[in-house]
């Protein structure tokens, strides 16, 4: 790791960046601007970018552990590695972990210090809720870190275990909710200049507190000794209470000022910049099954339309290569848990990128299975598509405007029905005329003049997209879930309903927040209709009373809220993924496990679900940054930290006892 000296000054350097641009009012520069030092940084100065780094660190973390979780597909190669063979790449593991360190954890101090002298317990208070969000996402990743001796400056600190790390975060929310409680000292400078996510709202901030004891609570649900469904409830009662309590930070799309770590956009939404920056991520089977068929009721998700993007198909250019006329084409989700028929068909486990034809194009596949000859010139004539046929040969012609696969191998062909989820910043289109308020992905230059959108994006990934820290609908899922276990299947229904009405509400008020701006150019960025929404909670996709309502319908529901989160990673291990083993509650997952594509016996051990081996529970730490220069202390705490199957050894709060526990680290 970095030392202090070298990283705390990370910041600074943002200070000065925020004089040169106009993004947002608490970007103002350091007191003396020509010479910024570590002590020299307003407090208002050092919390915005402390909360805009960990909505970068958590930004990647969500998505990379979603996409283990089923949520999406990649092309790129790290998180590929999660979604298809189960054989982790070891590049997936650094940036979460780099990003906290260098630029969160090793501000929390320094600010928390600064702060204690000037009387602002109310910034104390902000550094301890961060201190507990980076380290118990740290937890959740690798399970043993650096913690009681993280953020003093020291280059090789030493691990702690995780029920320490647990311990503690608890103790930081406690403590936070103390320093908030209390009236600053006079002449200590007040919260919301600094504050990006709840504009100085310190009852918002103890709401935030309380609903993330609640979640760590949860986690604890293996565990007979130390689960309290009643402590969960307190919480959950002193926590968010509705939509206006949520935790959220912003997304914007008006800077083009990028960061020194990674070279990524500082305004725009923590999601975007590893999910939807560029064109590898889609959405995957698992998850467009539960949009479309949820509890086999094949009933459509109003949601759908709003989370799985679309592309311009059927377009037709004027005389002057504009856009005349079109249609909307959704994308159908990859497969690689169930048979992943399209994945096995060709060499690499990924999917072909689309190209854009700026003029007629025709390409030639030469197809010697008859079979697969017939079914590929079927679907040609059922979309209408112009082609010619000699022998084995199959000549397509792909009209100007059109999206297409740029290879004649006619597997790949059909891949432009996997709408990839890039959204476009003004800082990353490529496209220099791309106004802010058009997040459409084109394919290059020619596209977005034609106005040939190749990608709508999706809701929780685009730029401007709120970053969810703590949703109301979470706490909800939450309280469900604890009901349900207490056997108080009244209360567990009424939380059912909340949870997936408050994500309906919160949705559509983005969605009409966003119609006047985006509207105009992308059709998802506007309300979903009242009348499906009305239709969808009166169908078969939701239970419709407390006899028929499931553990599983509260963590499918759960899922499809979360989407883009670390939690649905999080809960499908509490729940052993579809084992079906916790509790009584049967199969939770069902269609998630090991596909044709799993190539990770080294890494994965298990040979049955009910083996925790079988499953991925935590992330190898980084190679470089812990394993090479830090290792004597890594293995101090756990002697297998350098082992392939230490990506299937349950992290502290996923085991039922201690002693469970310190079995995996001998």
């Amino acid at each position: 790791m970095k030392t202090n000296k070298n990283i705390r000054n990370a910041i600074l350097a943002f200070a000065l960046m925020a004089g040169l641009t106009s993004c947002k009012k608490w970007l103002d520069v350091n007191v003396d601007q020509d010479n910024p030092n570590n002590q020299s940084v307003l407090l208002e100065n050092r919390l915005p970018w402390i909360q805009h780094f960990y909505m970068y660190s958590a930004g990647v973390t969500n998505f990379r552990t979603a996409a283990q979780a089923g949520v999406y597909y990649s092309n790129s190669a790290n998180t590929n590695s999660v979604t298809t063979t189960w054989k982790p790449a070891a590049g997936l593991t650094t940036t979460p972990y780099q990003t906290f360190f260098v630029t969160v954890s090793s501000n929390l101090t320094d600010m928390y210090d600064l702060a204690k002298s000037k009387g602002a317990y109310h910034y104390m208070a902000a550094a301890d809720v961060f201190n507990a969000l980076g380290f118990m996402q740290m937890l959740d990743l690798y399970g043993e870190m650096p913690y009681s001796d993280a953020t003093y400056g020291n280059p090789s600190p030493k691990y702690d275990k995780g029920r320490a790390i647990y311990t503690g975060c608890m103790a930081k929310l406690n403590e936070a909710i103390s320093l908030f409680s209390k009236a600053q000292e006079p002449g200590a400078p007040a919260l919301s200049p600094g504050d990006m996510m709840h504009k100085g709202n310190v009852d918002k901030w103890i709401k935030l507190c309380w609903g993330l004891k609640a979640r760590y609570m949860l986690k604890l649900s293996k565990k007979s000794d130390l689960y309290n469904p009643d402590s969960v409830l307190y919480c959950l009662a002193r926590g968010p209470q509705s939509n206006a309590d949520n935790a959220i930070l912003p997304g914007m799309n008006n800077s083009m000022v990028v960061d020194y770590l990674i070279g990524d956009p500082v305004v725009t939404n923590g999601n975007f910049n590893y999910a939807a920056y560029g064109n590898n991520q889609r959405t995957s089977q698992f998850y467009y099954n539960l949009l479309t068929n949820m509890r086999g009721s094949a009933v459509v998700d109003p949601r759908m339309s709003k989370i799985v993007p679309a592309m311009m198909t059927n377009v037709k250019l004027d005389a002057n290569g504009r856009v005349q006329s079109y249609d909307w084409t959704r994308s159908i989700g990859v497969d690689s848990y169930g048979p992943s028929t399209r994945l096995l068909k060709s060499t690499a486990t990924s999917i072909a990128l689309p190209s854009y034809a700026t003029a007629n194009t025709t390409i030639t596949y030469a197809i010697a299975n008859a079979t697969d000859r017939a079914n590929f010139i079927a679907d040609l004539t059922a979309k209408g598509k112009t082609f010619t046929t000699s022998g084995n040969n199959v000549a397509v012609t792909y009209r100007a405007g059109s999206m297409y696969i740029n290879s004649n191998n006619y597997i790949l062909a059909g891949d432009t029905a996997y709408v990839n989820m890039r959204s476009n910043s003004i800082a990353t289109s490529g496209n220099a005329a791309q106004p802010q308020n058009d997040v459409n992905w084109y394919a290059n230059a020619q596209a977005y003049t034609a106005g040939v959108v190749g990608s709508t994006g999706s809701f929780q990934t685009r730029p401007v997209s709120d970053f969810e820290v703590l949703t109301y609908h979470e706490m909800c899922f939450i309280r469900a879930e604890v009901e349900m276990r207490k056997g108080a299947t009244g209360n567990a229904y009424t939380a059912y309903r909340q949870g997936v009405e408050a994500h309906l509400n919160m949705m559509q008020a983005k969605l009409t927040e966003w119609q006047s701006v985006y509207g105009t150019t992308n059709p998802d960025m506007r309300p979903m209709n009242q009348t499906d929404i009305t239709a969808y909670l009166a169908s078969a996709a939701v239970a419709q009373n407390a006899g028929e309502l499931t553990m599983r319908d509260i963590m499918l529901q759960k899922y499809v809220a979360m989407g883009c989160s670390i939690e649905n990673w999080n809960d499908m291990r509490r729940f052993n993924y579809s084992a079906g083993n916790i509790g009584g509650f049967g199969v939770v997952y069902p269609g998630y496990d090991r596909g044709p594509l799993f190539t990770g016996t080294a890494e994965l051990p298990g040979g049955s679900k009910t083996d925790p081996k079988y499953w991925m529970r935590r992330w190898r730490l980084p190679a470089t940054l812990e394993l090479q220069y830090n290792s004597a202390n890594v293995l101090a705490v756990n002697p297998n930290a350098n082992q392939l199957f230490i990506w299937s050894l349950p992290v502290w709060w996923d085991c039922a006892t201690d002693a469970e526990y310190e079995s995996y680290l001998k």
